[in-house]
């Protein structure tokens, strides 16, 4: 048959341009059958929908995270240093060491304990922090968060206190008002132990968006913290750092622990919240694991459409056997035909995730003003707007295994295709 000029022996060699030719030629052309082209057409937009959703849901998924660790760290520190016995009597030297690590940014010292405040009837416990106004900026967002007064109000001597915004609703404190703080450290009197009082004025208010740190945390200057909590003159319970990188956190601790020269406590923020943030990374890994069902049914929906593909063709594809054609050839020439729907799905479910995940927020606004309806309440969530933050390696990793599990869908049509007898074909035809 090598006359014939387009066919060639079987064999191992590559798709040759009549294969692909034909594959794409069936691809375009009317069926006798109608249904056929309805099912290849709900295979595409089942791949274009189901990567689109998944694209999306991932970039808001990130969106989340980030917005979450933003202001987490906003508060809390990148990685803290602290001493076995709960304090640091040479804080400076520690800071200084750690700042000629090429990653560490700032440092800050803090004192860090436990308390309950007490305003006209409402008590409630937090956690203490001491800080130097100073330094503190260079550690943490705190200024920005500042919705009423200012950190730099902390003056030692004069016992300011900065409070949450939840703490300070929960409570009915204003700036200006004085509240006690107490200590748990009691002091022994003639009655027996007592707690340690002592009344502050409320300098600020801050607003982290974050319920744990809003309800439950205040600030003190450092000095006023040592002076409530007897601790010794320079002594803190550790140091703060922010780093060029925060990802590298756990690099940069591991580093620390073998550079400082004294016995210290190294913890970085990936363990300091390592369940919250696995906790979003579980649910995110789950939602993409559902999502990708949808991508796995509609691929599997082009195996129903080559099915029947090859049984419509089944006259041709005996033509083409007895012009010379092998059964790799009629084989390669339906993996072009569902090849094709799986890059042409996936293309277009890469195009819509994209689109959507970089113009969620302009799509949800016009949903609720249509619909009337508010997805994300400012009286009920801390975050009102829906974030978005497209990963090139979640779109690449979407787009490889749509494209996988397509090519995969190909195989048993293709090979029940290259296994068609010519003579049983053309019997009736």
């Amino acid at each position: 048959m090598a006359h014939f000029g387009i066919f060639h022996a079987p064999g191992r060699e590559p798709m040759s341009p009549y294969e692909l030719f034909i594959g794409l030629r069936y691809t375009r052309a009317k069926r006798r059958n109608h249904f056929i082209s309805f099912i290849s057409l709900i295979s595409l937009l089942g791949i274009t929908l189901g990567m689109t959703a998944l694209i999306t849901v991932m970039s808001v998924m990130n969106g989340f995270q980030k917005e979450v660790r933003s202001r987490i760290l906003g508060v809390a520190s990148h990685i803290q240093i602290s001493g076995f016995n709960g304090g640091l009597t040479d804080w400076r030297d520690v800071a200084r060491e750690a700042l000629a690590h090429g990653q560490v940014e700032a440092a800050a010292p803090y004192v860090s304990a436990q308390g309950m405040v007490s305003f006209d009837q409402g008590v409630s416990g937090v956690a203490v922090r001491g800080i130097a106004p100073e330094l503190e900026d260079g550690v943490a967002d705190l200024s920005r968060m500042m919705i009423d007064g200012r950190l730099e109000d902390l003056v030692p001597g004069r016992f300011g206190i900065v409070i949450g915004s939840e703490l300070a609703r929960a409570l009915g404190v204003f700036t200006g008002d004085k509240i006690v703080l107490i200590s748990p450290q009691g002091q022994v009197t003639p009655a027996g132990m007592l707690p340690r009082l002592k009344q502050f004025t409320v300098t600020g208010i801050f607003e982290a968006g974050h319920f744990e740190y809003d309800s439950s945390l205040v600030l003190i200057n450092i000095e006023d913290a040592r002076r409530l909590y007897r601790m010794e003159a320079g002594q803190v319970s550790g140091v703060r750092l922010k780093l060029h990188d925060l990802f590298g956190a756990p690099q940069v601790a591991q580093d620390l622990a073998s550079t400082i020269s004294r016995a210290v406590l190294i913890s970085d923020w990936t363990r300091q919240h390592a369940n919250y943030f696995r906790a979003i990374q579980i649910e995110k890994r789950m939602l993409s694991l559902i999502l990708a069902l949808i991508i796995a049914v509609a691929a599997f929906n082009i195996v129903s459409t080559l099915v029947m593909a090859v049984t419509d063709k089944q006259p041709d594809i005996a033509i083409l056997r007895t012009l010379g054609a092998s059964p790799r050839s009629i084989m390669k020439i339906f993996i072009v035909q569902g090849t094709l729907i799986g890059i042409l799905g996936t293309a277009l479910g890469v195009l819509g995730g994209v689109s959507l995940a970089y113009n969620i927020e302009s799509v949800i606004a016009v949903i609720e003003r249509v619909f009337s309806v508010q997805f994300l309440s400012r009286e009920v969530y801390y975050i009102s707007e829906i974030p978005s933050d497209p990963q090139a390696a979640d779109i690449i990793a979407v787009a490889v295994v749509s494209f996988v599990l397509t090519l995969l869908a190909t195989i048993y049509p293709s090979y029940r295709a290259s296994r068609v007898n010519p003579a049983e074909a053309l019997r009736y035809e």
